[in-house]
């Protein structure tokens, strides 16, 4: 083989795979700074990440199945449950309550770890999620208690793991009739 032409194909693969690359980091960028919504694109990642504190995807301890799939908070879509029901459902005074959380909660964790919450592994996140439920704050509290309640509603509720894992029915009741119909033959 032309080793000249095989350094060309190689040379072109690296570079195509750092421009895609290069491209990622742009658009999370221009997706940070040209973000539209209720919630700024840092909160949206603190409810996803507090989602996925709360309710970490894996596998529970009966399975429907033999091959079924990890199920989590993050995998069911809970997190962007959570987005449009603060933002659709609550009046003002309990949204500015929930972003104040929010900012309470990272800012506790800054002071903590060092690090945003979303950055946190996972013991760290937790360990900040308690001591705000041990808080005593109230608000503190009733911020912890609105968003585990929101998060196992938002979590048990959702088609995967009402139909598959609980059994439901939409119509649970069946008609076995008892009377033969003779076909004219």
């Amino acid at each position: 083989m032309d080793r000249r032409k095989s350094l060309k194909i190689l040379g072109g693969s690296v570079v195509g795979i750092a421009g895609l690359a290069l491209v990622n980091w742009k658009w999370q960028i221009t997706d940070q700074l040209t973000h539209q919504g209720f919630f700024s694109y840092q909160e949206e990642k603190l409810i996803s990440s507090i989602a996925d504190t709360i309710i970490p995807e894996g596998l529970p301890p009966q399975l429907p199945n033999p091959d079924a799939k990890p199920i989590g908070a993050l995998s069911t879509g809970t997190d962007s449950y959570l987005k449009k029901l603060f933002e659709h459902c609550y009046d003002q005074d309990d949204q500015a309550d929930i972003k104040n959380g929010l900012d309470q909660l990272n800012q506790q964790a800054n002071l903590e770890f060092g690090d945003d919450f979303y950055n946190l592994p996972k013991t760290e996140r937790e360990a900040s999620l308690m001591q705000m439920a041990n808080s005593e704050d109230e608000k503190q509290k009733e911020f912890f208690k609105l968003m585990k309640s929101q998060t196992i509603t938002g979590f048990t509720t959702v088609k995967e793991v009402m139909v598959d894992y609980q059994g439901y029915q939409v119509a649970p009741g069946f008609y076995n009739g008892c009377a033969e119909v003779k076909s004219k033959a």
